[in-house]
């Protein structure tokens, strides 16, 4: 007789099998649905519960935004949403108020793009993508909140999505405060002329446009001329993620330039020591903290000015102290000062006599040629590419900069592993400090001149170490022999005091272009006047809502046509750009901006949407929101900068949604409309599920389920196949579904399993053949209570053992610990081993004693909560256990009675002893040495040293 999962063959009529699950899971997800178990009362507004007590004791569990593609979930997907159910189900189980719901970030690149060439609207492909993954995680029973739920696709989400953007653009951040605030007090401190404008007039003097043009410098969201990865191929902006190593956009593989576009651009920038200094109040992973750390890169160090030509090139360096090392100046090729101070003709060298060194030309007859051919082919390449390219190229401007320490005159080049936005876009090239410079300069033929003293074995190559500063020395100032830091010191108070530059602190972290040319996402609540000013929409026009268009796809080009210019679709829409509207002083034409936001736009306030779904009102109530999101009491002794309680998801996001939502989120607390100042308190990366993959002789992958293994070798249709390990998805053929598994062995089963494979946190290996395990387990605790002959229940209140008790309350205290701490691997593995016992000692009885099947069904719910729902039924509860009980542990009986010592004898284990748990350190040592085999050993000799370690061990000195 089988036990296997689909229970095919011949089985007890109530045996526990796939199809029985099956039918229990459905019932109890309809019992759950009918009865709102999950659902979490608001303090204030239309998800509050009147005249209920609300608990102060509350948890707001979140799960990283899904994206609800068309092909639906693999068993990958839901294993953290698994692990944030079995959370949310255990602290509610303890009585606490929990909030846990999903929504879904559905705008998006995929959508369109399956719109352009179906010519199916996105809405409908997105609509009815979520229901298809609704489907697969109610099947798995998860306990949302379903009143909670959201899409950014949603009209009245987005109509909040846009609100926000316009407290963003009509505010901007006053230093001095360290804040947004108001735009409109800007102005008025304008008007008032308490701060003065940059050409000294009036404000009163000034036109209108020209005030506008002031303000608009100081918005936290404004227009820039920025660089861009412009895919010709693709007609649209793509983001620095997505593009791959080689400069070619992940979707469609077309190649990617470096445009400078007028885009929407969001000052981050502004925010950078506030988003990093905040990390230290986080209960993050330091890996992510110090992925954040990194992508903000706070430097600190100096800018220094270097003439040329009549113009200033400023450099940030982070190493001013070798500035008598530099020999030679770089620019991005898209630094805007290229194009002023590239000469017309190649000059002579430095020295005013040779003629310029041919390797620094690029083979072109004139600068601009040169430039223009480099320009050209740097915008092929990513900027991962272009900092990781071991080979450095560019070429001469035709240009000279003055070195302020020394006069000398040194030759300004571009090269691609200088970017745009970092620093100034400008570096001082000082190659014995600096390995990519060395290999420049090298390669060039340009001065190296060490300024730091190298230790031994440095002859060839740069030194970046310590050491005393050498060379380093003019008419009035010398750093020879100093340290990196006193040099340092030293140079910048001389910069500053010659007014060639001053110390400063950079950031890596540059403004967040914010500006996608594409139809499916949030329309910009903006429109251009006369002037081409933008102007922000009154609330009461909200939500700009997409126009419906004929084509859903951007204007593409030719691949390779880097000049060609993004015509995003919703120009075509003309009657819905250009439009009349009365703004307050009649009306006027205006343009709307054709542009929509990018995917995270949503993704940055979601957890607010969840906390007051119906609120028409307000994007959220206050009220509610300091219920659930607001700093924990001063008493609790935390500098708390409040925010959800967990949030769940990969650490690929581990920056920029993060990071994004974080600045929105200050940027709400600033101006008053929250009271937590982080959105995510408390972060957990859950891993991911890999699977094996084969491919056959040709390289190509062929289906996983369809791979037989003889003697440890694989075939695919008879021909032998090559075995690789890799994550699970559609490209490898290796994929499983929670359907799949749902349907074969019950959706049960399978949360138990993956949440049994291994830690959280971690990565681990599918195994289908090993879901069996936790099916059998079920199977046996099933057993405990349910007679598979009869289906009648088979528990009495049968007196226990200490024994029983001691082992079911240590089971308890760890279990509870486990689910409190997201070890869920470890709580299932307490759970078989209760049940083990509980089947050893009680299996063949007529009945299992009902003070263990109790405390073993409830401790089973989080995770297995269907079955654990209809055995706690059948043990007479009629009310779910959705919000408990959990057990208790009694502390009686989780303090040992006796302790067992093992015994060294000159470090090697001989014999071990036991003893009461209270024994003294020399009862203990009596014992030991009482112990025949130890007694043998020492033949009567009195041991040299008897050491008793409490608890631990007893090791004799003979």
């Amino acid at each position: 007789m089988t036990e296997g999962a689909a229970g095919t063959e011949t089985a007890p009529a109530h045996r526990y099998t796939a199809a029985v699950a099956g039918q229990i899971e459905r019932r109890w997800q309809d019992y759950w649905a009918d009865h709102g178990s999950y659902r979490a009362p608001n303090p204030a507004g239309t998800l509050a519960e009147e005249g209920a007590p609300l608990p102060s004791d509350k948890l707001f569990v979140q799960d990283m935004f899904p994206y609800p593609s068309g092909t639906g979930l693999h068993v990958g997907h839901p294993l953290g949403f698994i692990g944030t159910d079995v959370y949310a189900r255990y602290h509610r189980m303890t009585g606490r108020n929990v909030l846990h719901t999903m929504g879904f970030d559905a705008f998006g690149l995929p959508a369109e793009q399956y719109a352009a060439q179906t010519g199916t609207h996105p809405r409908t492909t997105t609509e009815a993508n979520i229901e298809r993954y609704l489907q697969q995680i109610r099947r798995l029973g998860l306990g949302h909140d379903e009143r909670r739920r959201i899409a950014t696709t949603d009209v009245e989400y987005y109509r909040w999505t846009q609100w926000i953007f316009l407290q963003i653009f009509n505010s901007y951040y006053d230093e001095e405060q360290d804040r947004a605030r108001p735009i409109g007090e800007l102005e008025k401190e304008y008007a008032e002329g308490v701060r003065a404008t940059p050409d000294g007039r009036a404000w009163s003097e000034l036109s209108r446009v020209e005030q506008r043009e002031i303000i608009d410098e100081h918005r936290l969201v404004y227009i820039s001329e920025a660089p861009v990865n412009w895919a010709p191929g693709l007609g649209t902006v793509v983001a620095n993620e997505e593009v791959t190593a080689d400069g070619r956009s992940d979707r469609g593989n077309f190649p990617v330039f470096r445009k400078n576009l007028r885009q929407w651009m969001m000052r981050i920038t502004s925010y950078a020591d506030r988003l990093l200094d905040d990390l230290d109040r986080l209960d993050w992973p330091e890996k992510v903290k110090t992925m954040q750390r990194n992508w903000i890169g706070r430097s600190r160090g100096a800018n220094v000015r270097f003439p040329v030509d009549g113009k200033t090139i400023e450099v940030f360096t982070t190493r001013p102290d070798t500035l008598f090392g530099a020999t030679y100046m770089v620019l991005a090729p898209e630094h805007p000062l290229v194009d002023e101070l590239t000469a017309e003709e190649w000059p002579a060298s430095a020295d005013g006599q040779t003629a310029v060194d041919e390797r620094w030309t690029g083979g072109a007859t004139t600068p601009a040629e040169a430039v223009a051919d480099y320009r050209r082919q740097a915008s092929r390449k990513s900027e991962l590419d272009r900092q990781e390219s071991k080979e450095k190229t560019g070429v001469f401007i035709g240009a000279y900069a003055v070195n302020p320490v020394n006069d000398a005159r040194i030759p300004v080049f571009i090269a691609d592993y200088v970017l745009m936005g970092y620093g100034t876009g400008a570096i001082m090239a000082v190659p014995g400090q600096d390995q990519r410079d060395w290999d420049f300069a090298t390669k060039y033929g340009l001065d190296i001149i060490r300024t730091v003293q190298p230790a031994e074995g440095f002859e060839g190559e740069a030194y970046t170490g310590d050491g005393p500063a050498i060379n380093s020395t003019n008419a009035d100032l010398s750093l020879d022999g100093l340290g990196i830091e006193d040099a340092k010191k030293a140079i910048v108070a001389w910069l500053e005091e010659h007014r060639h530059g001053e110390g400063t602190v950079q950031y890596k972290l540059r403004d967040w272009l914010f500006a996608r040319q594409r139809y499916w996402g949030e329309p910009f609540p903006i429109v251009y006047d006369e002037n081409g000013l933008p102007i922000a929409l009154p609330e009461e026009h909200l939500p700009v809502e997409l126009p419906d268009v004929a084509d859903y796809a951007p204007t593409t080009f030719d691949p390779d046509d880097a000049d060609s210019e993004p015509q995003p679709p919703l120009a075509k829409a003309t009657d819905w750009v250009e439009v009349t509207l009365d703004l307050g002083d009649g009306p006027k034409k205006y343009r709307r901006d054709t542009n929509v936001m990018p995917q995270w736009a949503g993704s940055c306030w979601y957890q607010l949407r969840y906390i007051d779904p119906d609120n028409h009102e307000r994007f959220v109530d206050p009220e509610n929101e300091r219920y659930w999101l607001g700093p924990r009491p001063a008493e609790h002794g935390v500098n708390d900068p409040g925010g959800l309680d967990l949030y769940v998801g990969g650490v690929e996001h581990a920056v920029l949604h993060l990071l994004y939502s974080r600045f929105w989120h200050k940027v709400l607390y600033d101006l008053g409309h929250v009271s937590s100042e982080e959105p995510y308190r408390r972060l957990y990366n859950q891993g991911y599920i890999q699977a094996f993959a084969y491919t056959d002789s040709r390289g190509f992958y062929v289906p996983a389920e369809e791979v037989e293994e003889k003697d440890g070798r694989f075939f695919h249709n008879g021909e032998e196949v090559k075995q690789e390990y890799g994550k699970m998805g559609k490209s490898l053929k290796n994929v499983v579904t929670p359907d799949e598994m749902s349907r074969n062995y019950g959706a049960d089963t399978f949360r138990f399993y993956e949440m049994s494979m291994g830690p959280l946190d971690d990565s681990r290996p599918w195994a289908t053949k090993d879901v069996v395990g936790s099916h059998r387990f079920l199977q046996r605790l099933w057993r405990l209570v349910v007679d598979e002959e009869t289906g009648e229940v088979r528990v009495a209140d049968t007196e226990l053992t200490d024994d029983d008790r001691r082992q079911l309350h240590r089971t308890i205290a760890g279990v509870r610990e486990d689910y409190a701490e997201l070890r869920f691997n470890t709580a299932g593995a307490k759970l078989i081993e209760l049940n083990n016992y509980v089947t050893k000692v009680y299996g063949a009885a007529a009945a299992t004693p009902r003070e263990l099947a109790e405390p073993l069904v409830l401790m089973l719910a989080p995770m297995c909560p269907h079955v654990a729902e209809e055995l706690w039924n059948r043990l007479g509860h009629p009310d779910s256990l959705v919000h408990g009980p959990f057990p208790v542990p009694d502390e009686q009986y989780l303090v040992d009675e006796t302790v067992e010592y093992p015994i060294q004898v000159n470090g090697k284990v001989r014999s071990r002893v036991t003893v009461a748990a209270e024994a003294g350190k020399d009862e203990v040592r009596a014992a030991a040495l009482a112990d025949e085999k130890i007694a043998a050993l020492l033949d009567g000799a009195e041991p040299r040293k008897v050491i008793v370690v409490p608890g631990r061990l007893v090791n004799v000195v003979r």
